[in-house]
């Protein structure tokens, strides 16, 4: 049995077990490790050098985050570093949410600098103690990479704040952009030294690590990797001024799966996926799905919970109930709302100031019965905007309680310095209300807090001496622009910036009945207690490990460089069409069909002039002048277009408007499909078609004879296809007692007449060819297109039942699912096999149609 690379790693370094096992170099041939499937993956097995029998390898997750889950304390005396679990990480939370077997690996930053010459020392102690790897950033590149793109470009940009003036944020940076990839680069080079690529799970957290897919990626091809951002993610007006867009945006499509809180931060993402990478997804039983080179990259929208047991914990600790009751002393008689936020420019604590004073000034009454406890959390990065923020706090506070205070009261209280678990527990439980006033953050989870602590303990209960059995009650009032205020069906939502409304939310949440506070409470206190950060762990790693299920099933390429990295994974069956293949095969047969569809096969799907070249036009004639040939031109265009452009090409076979006209050669009269169609429902279609022209700008009708086609290719990506699907159910229903069939095709919606497809070309000239004792021993058939996956099913079909079966080449442009079994890459390679072909008919004389 081959040895995993999981042996060879920093944790064998630390059990000392490494120098059982030779080292091996790391550049070896690679092995089947699936029947019929070479991996590309590195093997640092020495192929029989080593008879060593291994159990079935234990399942590992690896978490990158930007920081470890740890505290550090220095001793002031021996300058010793002494080392803690942070108990209040969500990264350390989340292993609840795992298999009791998992073995869980963390790598990220240290918050404190360690000397160069302690690093190895440090990591060793780290890795044995508590499973981390730590990432030793220079002090240089922290400053750049955190404090600097982190914090001043991502940060902003994805709470929609752009840098219109040097007032309002830092332009890009290039200098910053570089040292947030050399950052990346190093917590990439931590994750080989511990990984095992064939069996590990790699889990990377949040937008300080948005490259990092495309890095390891690259190394490993096969690499199981989901990714989750617990910030917002941003519209694509906003994501798109971002100079890095294209970059940032294709590292995350190497992940397997990516996650976010809401659906709105999702639909975001794949807006622009859409508009900037064209795109396109769908969902797949209930799976959110990018089709993406040929894999599948799956989006997961879960908002991420609290760790009960913690706030449980903390509940029932002794501080927590002294505390509580040192609370109700200093507020008695008083009702406490209460806000507990970060000290940064997003949270929105001077709007909620204002909106105290405003409550107080349109209810005198209230005045000296609430107090509004804000407590802030110190500031997670430096800055004047940071500072400014504080100023503005302060003299709001100020002004309120001047202006509405009197001796021994206070209506606004700040506690602006470093408070315990324990404390906040206490004033949680103590609040009436609970207010979250952010103008943009992530998910926060304050509110499901608040909620657990209103809950209370027995500890807690026996304290402030509330009976068990008493009903418990909570009311939040919350901005709709965070991620919980989804989940939070009984809160109030208000919109902050909008002060008045957030005044009649408070007086809402402190005059409500005690019964409607009961059944609010109830209600999320279900939600909250059921959608635990385990509950959020175990979801996402389940559909991980279905989102990396078919690694082995395909095989896979890396292509292009540096960022730009993205692997190309298709079926075992499913390859390149080389040209020594098919020309070696053309010219070993005798009777031929050829199938070529136009747009998107011979001339782009992005060019606007549709009219065929020179080239183009020489290469076809040089195959129908084979007369070893017949060669179809197949296509969706009208046939007054087709045969005007092709006049010079007199052997060409075209099939018009999807085959319902057809003509075997210039000098052939036009063959009708259905000589009996009825085109009235053409009166009925036109009118709905027109009316959402009208309605989508940049969408028109083509008119053909025997079908309308509605194009939305330049109209708006999302509102197009939004107006295409409702387009396709009006006509479905306007429709439904004529005999049409409306599809959806790439950027267009068709109706035609029904038992009119490109397959069915297909079957009648290689039914001819065949009635007349010429059943072809070689077939071709090119096509980029969804109505091309019928010819590529017919072909199939057609010569099945023959005695002696063709060479049959289905060949699909563009690397993407197909039931073809070929393809090539653009209309360039198209063109190279079709001239390929015609050399070698020219090189053959005696083939020469007689003129």
């Amino acid at each position: 049995m081959m040895l995993s690379r999981s042996c060879i790693s920093l944790l064998d370094l630390a059990s000392g077990d490494m120098m059982n096992f030779p080292h091996t170099p790391r550049n070896l041939p690679r092995v089947i490790t699936v029947p019929g499937i070479i991996s590309d993956i590195e093997d640092e097995s020495t192929s029989g050098e080593l008879n060593i029998s291994l159990s079935k390898p234990q399942e590992r997750i690896i978490i990158v985050a930007n920081f470890l889950p740890l505290n550090c304390q220095k001793d002031l005396e021996s300058g010793k570093l002494h080392f803690s679990l942070d108990e209040d990480s969500l990264y350390l939370q989340m292993k609840d949410g795992f298999s009791a077997k998992a073995n869980v690996i963390y790598i990220g930053s240290l918050k404190i600098d360690v000397e160069l010459s302690k690093q190895d020392e440090i990591a060793q102690e780290l890795l044995e103690k508590f499973n981390c790897v730590p990432t030793f950033l220079s002090p240089e590149i922290q400053k750049k990479y955190y404090h600097g793109f982190c914090k001043q470009h991502l940060w902003p940009l994805f709470h929609y704040m752009l840098p219109m003036c040097p007032e309002l944020g830092n332009r890009f940076d290039r200098v910053l952009w570089s040292a947030y990839v050399s950052a990346n680069k190093v917590f990439a080079d931590k994750v080989m030294e511990v990984i095992n690529p064939e069996e590990d799970y790699v889990w990377v957290q949040d937008y300080h690590l948005m490259v990092l897919p495309t890095i390891l990626r690259r190394r490993f091809n096969r690499v199981k990797l989901g990714f989750f951002l617990h910030s917002p993610f941003p519209s694509s007006e906003i994501y798109r001024t971002l100079p890095v867009r294209d970059e940032i945006l294709k590292a995350l499509l190497n992940a397997d799966l990516i996650g976010f809180h809401t659906f709105d931060y999702a639909r975001h993402f794949l807006s622009c996926c859409s508009r900037m990478l064209g795109l396109n997804y769908e969902s797949k039983r209930g799976y959110i799905g990018l089709e993406y080179l040929g894999r599948t990259i799956y989006i997961k929208i879960l908002p991420v919970g609290v760790h009960m047991g913690r706030l449980k914990s903390a509940l029932n600790h002794c501080s927590s109930a002294a505390k509580a009751i040192e609370i109700q002393k200093q507020f008695q008689g008083k009702r406490i709302i209460l806000g507990v936020d970060d000290m940064d420019i997003f949270k929105g604590i001077s709007l909620k100031l204002l909106a105290l004073e405003q409550l107080l000034r349109q209810r005198p009454d209230l005045q000296g019965q609430v107090v509004m406890v804000q407590i802030m959390n110190p500031a997670r990065s430096t800055g004047k905007d940071v500072q400014e923020v504080k100023k503005e706090v302060y003299s709001t506070t100020n002004r309120i309680n001047e202006t509405f205070g009197f001796p021994g009261y206070k209506p606004v209280i700040l506690i602006d310095r470093p408070i315990s678990f324990y404390e906040k527990s206490a004033y949680y439980a103590s609040a009436e209300c609970c207010i979250v006033n952010a103008v943009r953050d992530g998910m926060n989870l304050i509110p499901y807090k608040y909620i657990v602590c209103r809950q209370g303990s027995q500890t807690i209960d026996d304290a402030l001496g509330v009976a068990a059995e008493t009903p418990r009650t909570s009311m939040l009032v919350v901005s709709e622009f965070i991620g919980c205020s989804p989940s939070l069906s009984g809160a109030i939502r208000v919109n902050p910036w909008d002060v008045d409304a957030v005044a009649d939310a408070l007086n809402v949440a402190i005059t409500t009945s005690a019964i409607e506070k009961q059944l609010r409470h109830e209600k999320h206190y279900r939600y909250v207690s059921s959608h635990d950060v385990a509950y959020w762990a175990h979801s996402f790693m389940q559909d991980l490990e279905r989102s990396c299920k078919d690694h082995y099933r395909k095989r896979c390429w890396g292509i292009g460089f540096g960022l730009n990295f993205r692997i190309l994974s298709l079926s075992p069956s499913f390859r390149k069409l080389s040209v020594e293949t098919l020309v070696s095969s053309y010219k070993r047969t005798n009777r031929r069909a050829i199938f070529l569809d136009y747009d998107g096969t011979l001339v782009p799907q992005i060019s606007i002039n549709k009219t065929p070249s020179p080239h183009v036009i020489s290469v076809l004639n040089d195959l129908c002048d084979d007369s070893s040939n017949t060669v179809f031109l197949v296509s969706g265009r009208g046939r007054d277009s087709l045969s005007g452009w092709f006049s010079q090409c007199e052997n060409l076979g075209i099939a018009a408007e999807h085959g319902y006209f057809m003509s075997w050669s210039r000098a052939a009269t036009w063959e009708t499909g259905r000589l009996e169609a009825d085109f009235n429902w053409k009166r009925i279609a036109e009118p709905v078609m027109t009316l959402y022209t009208e309605t989508t700008d940049g969408s028109y009708v083509e008119t053909k004879e025997s079908a309308l086609v509605w194009h939305y290719q330049d109209a708006d990506p999302d509102f197009g296809s939004f107006q295409a699907m409702e387009l396709l159910d009006h006509l479905e229903n306007v429709l439904s007692n004529e005999p049409v069939v409306v599809k959806k095709g790439q950027h267009i919606v068709e109706v035609k007449p029904q038992g009119v497809t490109k397959g069915l070309v297909a079957e009648k000239v290689l039914s001819t060819l065949n009635e007349g004792g010429k059943l072809p021993d070689f077939v071709l058939c090119i096509g980029d297109d969804r109505s091309d996956e019928d010819m590529f099913e017919s072909i199939t079909t057609s010569v099945a039942c023959s005695s002696s079966a063709p060479e049959i080449f289905a060949c699909t442009v563009g690397q993407k699912p197909s039931k073809a079994r070929y393809y090539l890459d653009d209309t360039i390679d198209v063109l190279t096999l079709l001239q390929g072909m015609a050399a070698a008919s020219n090189s053959n004389p005696s083939c020469r149609r007689e003129i």
